[in-house]
């Protein structure tokens, strides 16, 4: 079988290891030139793969007879419609991945918290006793899985709303929709295709399956109001039967069998109102998937956060530094705004995913007191917000942090949360809040 695998990144080398120890013959194209794949062409050296860089050409896909995508790369390429209309199947590689995998798998997906709530419900399935493959859309590719050759009790994955575009037959037995909030709206036509693929994670499961759902969010609440699987909710107002309470004081989970378990707040390791939502769906999805009771008490208990979520950086002159870089949409900084104690100066901006910044307003005119905007949002950022709070300009993030030095007082924060993607001025989030931090210790060095 001739295959064509788009996208030579991580997964892309993953996929072509699995295609190889599978007899496919592959072949490889990837937009990008080959001097800026120079690492993953040194990985592959030796391996029977003809590469097509540069660009996509459509000749590439005319002998093909399966095309598997990396998470990154739009289905919608003209040359990809092409190859459908000529019967050409086009998935992804969670698709490609599932078609092998008979073990549990437990998909997390929504706009925000996706990593978190991932990375806890495998915590507390680990903590559970169960042996746990971690990784989809964070971490390992879902393929890697079965590239080690070795089986888990549960595959625990995040799954973006880009891999959900390429699915066939995937079918979780535990679906897990945190939220739909506007995101990626340069890639997708509206909000309504944007939320319609995220309900695809339900479109394969049967009765006997499970979907973990927030209860509050009414765009959840209207995409799957047609899936067949058991529900099971988070944020619900009053207890039913497999919910779960979130309230300032915890977490209530409500067990199928009729018992409870009570989550305090001071359980959980993790700042915000949001992450005890997050701590909510993960509990129901490792209970759902095997998990036990002591597990999921244990699995919270020590967790922390991924870099550049939240992450406190430094204390310089009274100020508390936060570095939440990963906060690439409105809502998320919004979250992140609001699980702030004290006045907040906020630096926000990069790419526009032309969401709006609406969601921003309340919590800038209750907790923000100065705004700091850069990249090539500032400009949508200051029409939106300029008129609620004072703001500055700043051209680079070095200059936003000493901006953000002089206005912010003892007892402050300052909050890196831009609302926006990276891609104009960094390689991805985790390079931007690096930059943050560096230009932190600066702070530090010179406050010493």
């Amino acid at each position: 079988m001739h295959t064509v695998v788009f996208g030579l990144g991580k997964t892309g080398e993953a996929l072509v290891r699995f295609l190889l120890d599978r007899g496919a013959r592959v072949t490889v194209t990837d937009s990008r030139p080959a001097d800026l794949l120079k690492e993953a062409l040194e990985r592959t050296r030796g391996l029977p793969v003809e590469m097509k860089l540069g660009g996509h050409d459509d000749r590439v896909i005319e002998n093909a007879d399966l095309v598997v995508l990396s998470p990154g790369v739009p289905h919608t390429l003209a040359c990809l419609e092409r190859a459908e209309q000529s019967n050409t199947p086009v998935i992804g590689e969670i698709e490609l991945a599932c078609r092998f995998i008979d073990d549990p798998v437990v998909a997390v997906t929504g706009t925000n918290g996706k990593s978190t709530t991932t990375r806890l419900a495998a915590r507390m399935l680990e903590h559970s006793g169960r042996s746990v493959f971690l990784g989809g859309n964070i971490g390992k590719p879902l393929v890697e899985y079965l590239n080690e050759n070795k089986r888990a009790d549960v595959v625990v994955i995040e799954v973006s709303s880009f891999q959900l575009d390429t699915i066939v037959h995937f079918r979780p037995d535990v679906g897990v929709l945190l939220n739909i909030t506007p995101d990626h709206l340069d890639r997708y036509a509206d909000f309504d295709a944007y939320a319609m693929s995220k309900a695809r994670l339900f479109e394969n499961q049967l009765p006997g399956d499970t979907a973990v759902l927030n209860a509050s969010d009414p765009m959840v609440a209207r995409v799957t109001r047609g899936i067949r699987s058991r529900r099971c909710t988070f944020n619900e107002k009053a207890p039913k039967q497999c919910s779960a309470v979130v309230s300032d004081d915890g977490i209530v989970i409500h067990m199928p069998d009729g018992t409870e378990m009570a989550i305090d707040k001071t359980m959980v390791p993790l700042m915000g109102r949001h992450n005890l939502e997050n701590a909510a769906s993960a509990a129901l999805s490792a209970l759902a998937a095997g998990g036990t009771k002591e597990g999921v008490l244990s699995g919270i208990a020590g967790f922390a956060a991924d870099p550049h979520r939240l992450e406190f950086v430094a204390s310089v002159d009274g100020v508390s530094y936060y570095d939440d870089s990963k906060g690439t949409n409105v809502e998320a900084a919004a979250r992140a705004v609001e699980a702030m104690d004290g006045p907040v100066v906020l630096i926000a901006g990069g790419r526009d995913k032309f969401g709006g910044y609406e969601a921003l307003h309340e919590p800038v005119r209750k907790h923000v007191k100065a705004l700091i905007v850069m990249g090539e949002a500032a400009p949508s950022i200051l029409q939106s917000l300029g008129d609620l709070v004072e703001t500055r300009h700043a051209a680079s993030m070095a200059e936003a942090v000493q901006i953000a030095s002089r206005m912010a007082r003892t007892g402050d924060s300052v909050l890196l949360s831009p609302a926006c993607s990276s891609f104009d001025m960094y390689e991805n989030y985790a390079a931007r809040g690096e930059d943050f931090q560096r230009a932190v210790g600066v702070l530090e060095r010179k406050a010493i």
